[in-house]
C-alpha cells in the first residue's frame, strides 16, 4: 500500500501569539455628594488655619460706612474704595450728610473707583431712604437692605455678616470662581451658587468661610494663573494643575501678605500680618 506524504511548500509557519488587549483607564469615580461635603468642609478648615486673620477688606467704623463702600466697591477694588472712603466720609459722614449732598462734588470724590455717576446715584439714593425710613440707621434685616437703591443680595450679606454679625455667604467672582473649581458646584447665578453653598456649611461658617474663600482666591487661586504649586489645598482640589504648578514659580504669583507685598486696607485688623496699602497718590 502506498503513503503519501505532504508536499513541503518550503514556508515556515510561525506561531502567532495573540495579542493582549490593551488596558482600558478607568474613568475617575464620581464623587457623591457626602464625599464632596466632607472635602468641603476639610477645605474650610484648611483655609482656617491659613488665613486666621480673615477679614472684610474694605475699611469701615460703623454700618453705615461699611454699606457705602461696599457699593462702591462694584468693578473696582477694595484698594481702591479704601483710598477714596476718608474723603467721602470726611465730607458727609451720616447718611443725613450724604443724602444732602451735591451731585457733582461726590461725583469728583468717588471718581476714582470707577461708574461715579450711577455709583453717586445709588448712594444718594440709599442715603435718603436711610434718613427717611428708618431714622438715619442702617437696618439690621436682608429684606430690608436689599430695597435700598444700589444694594443686593451680595451687599445686604456683607453688611449683616461683618456689622451685624448675621451670618451670610457672600458670592463675589473669587467666591464663585473658586467653589466651581472645587466642584461644590458648577452654578453660575450668585443666588444659586448661595444656596448650594449654604447647604453644605452651618450657618455658623457663613461669614468667615466667605472671608477665607475670598482671601484664598486673591492671594493664591488667581483667575487667569492660580499658583497651584503654592497652595496649601492642593491635595484637596479637584482643579490642581489649571496654574503653575512649579513651587518656585507658583510662589512668585503670589499677592499681598502672601508675596510680602501690602494688603488692602489702609486701616488694619490688629491681628493681619501684612503690610497696609498706600493712600491716595502714594501707590
Amino acid at each position: 500500500m502506498s503513503s503519501s506524504t505532504p508536499a513541503k511548500s518550503g514556508k515556515t509557519t510561525k506561531t502567532v501569539k495573540s495579542a493582549k488587549p490593551a488596558k482600558v483607564a478607568k474613568a475617575p469615580k464620581a464623587e457623591s455628594h457626602l464625599a464632596m461635603v466632607r472635602r468641603a468642609r476639610r477645605i474650610n478648615r484648611e483655609l482656617a488655619e491659613v488665613y486666621p486673620y480673615a477679614h472684610p477688606e474694605l475699611d469701615f467704623r460703623n454700618p453705615f460706612e461699611l454699606l457705602v463702600a461696599t457699593v462702591l466697591s462694584a468693578q473696582t477694588t477694595d484698594l481702591r474704595v479704601n483710598q477714596t472712603t476718608p474723603a467721602l466720609f470726611a465730607a458727609y459722614p451720616t447718611p443725613e450728610d450724604m443724602a444732602a449732598a451735591v451731585p457733582e462734588e461726590m461725583e469728583e470724590i468717588i471718581r476714582p473707583t470707577g461708574f461715579f455717576r450711577a455709583k453717586t446715584k445709588s448712594l444718594l439714593g440709599l442715603s435718603a431712604a436711610l434718613r427717611d425710613e428708618f431714622g438715619g440707621e442702617v437696618p439690621g434685616r436682608l429684606e430690608d437692605l436689599v430695597k435700598l437703591p444700589g444694594v443686593g443680595r451680595k451687599t445686604a450679606n456683607v453688611v449683616l455678616g461683618n456689622a451685624f454679625g448675621v451670618p451670610g455667604i457672600t458670592v463675589d467672582t473669587h467666591f464663585g470662581r473658586l467653589v466651581r473649581r472645587w466642584k461644590w458646584t458648577d452654578e453660575e447665578d450668585p443666588v444659586k451658587v448661595e444656596a448650594v453653598v449654604a447647604g453644605i456649611f452651618p450657618k455658623s461658617e457663613w461669614t468667615m468661610l466667605s472671608h477665607r474663600v475670598v482671601f484664598h482666591g486673591r492671594r493664591i487661586c488667581h483667575a487667569r494663573k492660580p499658583a497651584c504649586g503654592a497652595c496649601p489645598i492642593a491635595p484637596l482640589c479637584p482643579s490642581y494643575g489649571e496654574g503653575e504648578t512649579d513651587p518656585e514659580k507658583a510662589g512668585k504669583l503670589l499677592k499681598y501678605e502672601m508675596g510680602g507685598y501690602p494688603g488692602q486696607r489702609l486701616s488694619l485688623p490688629a491681628d493681619y500680618p501684612g503690610k497696609p496699602a498706600p493712600a491716595l497718590g502714594a501707590e
